[in-house]
């Protein structure tokens, strides 16, 4: 019966139900894309919640760390207002950041203002070396200890969200993922470089 069925269908209708069935095919596919498009954006968005606590973690810290200096340091106020004033503008530039993860220029911006941040901090650093009583003050060290834990933290936290970055790029290049990703507005993410091959290396927080 089934096989007096098929043959009494045209040529056209199974024209139609095999169009109708790779359309349905094709439409599971781009939803498959999609979806993975989906999870990798969000797996480096996460990857940078992970910066963000890190680097408000550090941002925490410079304000003790400039009051317990600053009655050891009374001739270096330049230094610590510089460092004051980085702290803050790197505080305002990752809140921005944390909103749109990935972003070309929020990334330029951020990696200018953290770098201009370890070069006060490295200043500060090497100015403290000069004075003996803060080098024995122990909430100096504590800070110390903290500050360079955090650095470590910092770094490892950015290298896992540029390897989520790289991920998503990868697989947003390729076909057809690249054609469907210009379509729902998924674009390219940038990474968490630093400036220059010195800011890239951990600020010394050791005297």
């Amino acid at each position: 019966m089934f096989a007096q069925a098929g043959s009494n269908l045209s040529p056209t209708l199974i024209i139609l139900i095999a169009v109708a069935g790779f359309a349905g095919l094709v439409i599971l596919y781009a939803i498959s894309v999609y979806n993975n498009l989906v999870l990798k954006r969000n797996r480096y968005k996460n990857g940078f919640s992970q910066i963000d606590v890190q680097l408000k973690r550090r941002h925490d810290l410079i304000p003790n760390l400039v009051e317990t200096v600053k009655g050891y340091m009374a001739h270096e106020r330049g230094t610590l207002e510089a460092v004051i004033a980085a702290r803050n503008s790197a505080v305002s530039v990752t809140s921005k950041v944390a909103a749109n993860p990935g972003d070309p220029e929020a990334m330029k911006q951020l990696a200018a203002a953290e770098g201009q941040l370890q070069a006060g901090l490295g200043r500060l650093f090497a100015l403290a070396e000069a004075y003996p009583d803060l080098k024995a003050n122990q909430n100096m060290a504590n800070l110390q200890e903290e500050l360079s834990s955090t650095e470590n933290r910092v770094a490892f936290a950015r290298q896992g969200f540029n390897d989520q970055v790289t991920d998503y790029n990868t697989y947003r290049e390729g076909f057809p993922a690249v054609v469907l990703a210009g379509m729902f507005g998924f674009y390219p993410a940038s990474l968490f470089e630093l400036d220059s091959p010195a800011d890239r290396e951990a600020v010394q927080v050791k005297f």
